[in-house]
């Protein structure tokens, strides 16, 4: 009996096994054609678009970059590609006018609308916009973000060509336009005025081309809790950064190559001979006319939009400008964009002051490959730079904190050392919780920094991040006697980040794009950190002569770096005493290492321009936004903001422009609905690292289906093998026991 049981279970475990093998063969089989689906179907639907380009795809099917334009009619979607994005500057002393245009296509068979979301300056003063369809131009209209919402709604429902432009950071804008037919090419047009920065003789002028990811904390909000106008982004809203999805565009893949080509021209009138004139990550045609105004041009016509633009210009010796002046009569006041260079070095003969120096780098996921390159050898110079009378830590983070020491140590040579291999050891990885790590380093000097020491503190960051005005309150709050220092690293960093960060830290922010710039960058940031500042500026003003000035407090100055502020002032006060034969002038007073400074200037001469009232409110605005920051009431601050932006015509957080066609266009019975334009990933970024750490991201849905799949059967077959074995066990002993007396006969 015993025999026959063991004979029983013998037969089971054949049968289980045969059945297992079967099972994992059409398993296998499974998985095969699964792999084969995922690698096969987007090259299935590129060729689909060669051979039929207005054949309605699925959004998965749509794997190279494209602007997916979701139609109502069965919740399909057509590609509409991004024809061409085109950027003209007109840049003059320290100002400059851009215009940028960007043409989309719908080359569909159905009616469309298309969102798409885009970079600018952190500074830039956006006064206008246009739609362009065919042979019609629209002119957009200022007016409150929610009623220009409701104003482009309803122009979409009715079937009227419509666009509308706001501002969800100060560098990030989103463009959306309805109505868009079959067939049809259309083109926005967007104008700005920024002025040009001006540090240790150079002039720089920036244009980012890309909207990084960002990583974004919190919990996801609800459906039924949001209340303000969705976006199409890859990251869901979450309590901590309600605008997420706002601020994510899709992101291509970038084994599809570069999406969204952009051709820049710019018209240079430098105003002073140049010793240097290039374009430091695009290289570019230059042609200079006989009025010493110089034309450039991409070399390659177009480029793709994956890493920012910069155009640098250096005077010749002994034509840098110690004083700028531009002024504009606008609406019965006088306007003013002004600049003062104080002395190279002022109280050069006062003794080095100690420091104890923070240093905090980023290795979260956006960071890996070059950037992380650049950082570390970034800090390695940073280190190499103290002096034994100068204390330091080095701090990293990710979606972790960590510190090499518990506080500052000091700068001797076995510290150094240990510095040193704990920077050659950092990789990147991870996402970019940045709030603990502010936290620490500003939380270490709880104790104070020792008498007559100077407190700095380097972030070595690519910004990337959607919680700014969290971060800018801890700053204001915990900064006490510190400085902060922001260094930018890789092709895209957020700049309105970065600079806004230095601005509230009392520092400064330095841009670092290519391995090739870090010894110079940092040098010029080290000649910074170790020059005595000038602190506790004011302008003082003639008593009779009214003036509001932005930034209303000057921030600390370092060596080779100019006062700039834009003023508004009475007209009639601005000219009266022109015709009495004197002139308003202002004195600039400050503190040069303890030794009083001051120095006299007249505002007179200078150039007439038009656009310094819409800088004046730019920077007016930006002042008022960072009171939020501060503690203050929303409420009281959106009022003031859109005192200032409705009259001056200007784009804000609480303010868009509306373009909005009179006729209608689209029948009523045609359908519509949206998809948003996918961007580059910045240069040199890795999108495994990027996305494979970062939350709220969108994932690999059909490799997660394929490990969970194969997860699972492994779990069934071990369970039931195990079942098995159980039950099997205690006949085999009885089979061998009864084997033992028959001699050892096998069964």
């Amino acid at each position: 009996m015993t025999r026959q049981k063991t004979i029983n279970y013998l037969g089971r475990d054949m049968w289980f096994t045969s059945l297992a093998s079967l099972l994992a063969g059409v398993v296998t089989a499974l998985l095969l054609g699964l792999l084969v689906f995922i690698f096969i179907t987007p090259v299935e639907a590129a060729e689909s678009l060669v051979e039929a380009p207005s054949a309605p795809l699925g959004p998965d099917q749509v794997r190279r970059g494209s602007l997916l334009l979701r139609l109502a009619s069965g919740g399909v979607a057509v590609d509409a590609p991004l024809l061409h994005t085109d950027v003209q500057m007109q840049v003059g002393g320290m100002l400059a006018r851009v215009t940028v245009r960007q043409r989309f296509h719908n080359p569909g068979t159905e009616w469309v609308e298309g969102t798409y979301v885009f970079p600018l300056p952190e500074d830039a003063a956006v006064d206008r916009m246009r739609l362009r369809i065919g042979e019609r131009l629209i002119e957009g209209e200022i007016q409150e973000k929610e009623a220009a919402r409701k104003t482009y709604e309803a122009a979409k429902r009715s079937g009227r060509k419509a666009s509308l432009l706001s501002q969800e950071r100060p560098n990030i804008f989103t463009t959306v336009v309805a109505n868009i037919a079959p067939g049809e090419i259309v083109q926005v047009e967007i104008e700005y005025q920024q002025t040009v920065a001006y540090r240790q003789g150079e002039f720089r002028l920036r244009f980012p081309l890309v909207v990084a990811p960002r990583y974004i904390p919190g919990e996801a909000v609800e459906a039924a809790e949001v209340t303000a106008f969705q976006g199409s982004g890859w990251a869901s809203d979450t309590a901590a950064v309600p605008d997420a999805s706002r601020i994510t565009p899709p992101v291509v893949d970038p084994r599809e190559g570069p999406v969204n080509p952009v051709s820049i021209g710019i018209r240079l009138d430098a105003g002073m001979p140049l010793s240097r004139l290039e374009s430091v990550y695009h290289p570019m045609r230059i042609e200079s006319d006989a009025q010493a105004i110089h034309h450039l041009t991409l070399q390659a016509a177009e480029v793709p939009a994956d890493r920012d633009f910069e155009l640098l210009w250096v005077p010749e010796p002994g034509d840098a400008p110690r004083a700028a002046l531009f002024s504009e009569s606008w609406q019965g006041d006088e306007y003013a964009l002004l600049m003062l260079m104080p002395p190279d070095r002022v109280n050069s003969a006062a003794p080095r002051i100690p420091r104890e120096v923070i240093y905090v780098i980023d290795t979260s996921g956006s960071m890996h490959g070059d950037s992380i390159i650049q950082a570390r050898a970034a800090l390695q110079l940073a280190l190499q730079r103290l002096d034994p009378a100068d204390r330091f830590n080095v701090i990293q983070f990710n979606h972790r904190t960590a510190a090499l020491f518990p506080g500052a140590v000091a700068a001797d040579p076995g510290n150094l050392r240990l510095a040193r291999q704990y920077v050659e050891g950092l990789t990147a990885d991870g996402g970019t919780e940045m709030l603990p790590a502010l936290q620490l380093a500003l939380g270490q000097q709880a104790a104070g920094p020792k008498q007559g020491v100077l407190r700095q503190i380097v972030f070595l960051t690519d910004g990337s991040v959607g919680n700014e005005q969290a971060l800018f309150g801890l700053i204001h709050r915990q900064l006490g006697d510190s400085r902060l220092f922001t260094v930018g690293i890789g092709s895209a960093p957020n700049s309105f980040f970065m600079t806004r960060a230095a601005q509230f830290g009392r520092g400064t922010f330095t841009y670092i794009g290519k391995v090739a710039e870090v010894a110079e960058k940092m040098a010029a940031l080290f000649a910074r950190l170790e020059t005595p500042r000038l602190t506790d500026i004011e302008i003082r003003w003639p008593q009779d002569q009214p003036v509001e000035m932005w930034p209303a407090r000057i921030p600390d100055l370092y060596q080779g770096e100019p006062v700039l502020v834009v003023l508004k002032m009475a007209a009639l006060k601005m000219a009266a005493p022109k015709m009495a034969g004197a002139e308003p002038r202002l004195e600039l007073a400050g503190d040069a290492g303890g030794t009083p400074w001051r120095q006299q200037a007249t505002l007179r001469g200078g150039a007439a321009r038009a656009g310094v009232h819409q800088l004046w409110a730019r920077r007016k605005i930006a002042d008022l936004m960072d009171r939020m920051a501060q503690g203050e009431a929303e409420a009281g601050i959106r009022q003031a903001v859109l005192d200032v932006a409705l009259p001056h015509r200007l784009v804000s957080r609480y303010t868009s422009l509306v373009a909005v066609d009179k006729t209608p266009s689209r029948p009523a019975d045609q359908g519509l609905s949206s998809k948003a334009l996918p961007t580059d990933l910045p240069q040199g970024w890795s999108a495994a690292k990027v996305f494979g750490s970062l939350p709220q991201t969108a994932t690999a849905s059909e490799w997660n289906l394929l490990l969970g799949t194969l997860l699972l059967i492994g779990g069934l077959l071990i369970s039931r093998w195990s079942t098995l074995r159980a039950g099997l066990a205690p006949c085999m002993d009885n089979a061998s026991a009864d084997n033992a007396s028959a001699g050892g006969r096998r069964v």
